[in-house]
């Protein structure tokens, strides 16, 4: 990542607990059809799956930076 990156500085973490708190588990078991968010969802065990999953990851870096533009556009 570099500082032109939308998502320089932000952590998975910080990612995960963002959109939990902003669409919830439901929301993101549908936008990113993973088992960690639709079956017994927990930010520990989805960390470790998207740490190990490059293309699962890189779908939850995407839907944040949707969820965000959608955030900012109604602000």
């Amino acid at each position: 990542m570099t500082a032109g990156d939308p998502l320089h500085g932000i952590t998975l973490e910080t990612i995960l607990k963002t959109l939990v708190e902003q669409i919830g588990w439901t929301a993101m078991g549908k936008a990113v059809e993973i088992r960690c968010f639709t079956h017994d969802p927990n930010i520990k065990s989805s960390l470790t799956f998207l740490r190990r999953t490059p293309w699962a990851r890189a779908k939850v870096e995407e839907l944040y930076l949707r969820q965000k533009a959608t955030t900012c556009e109604k602000h």
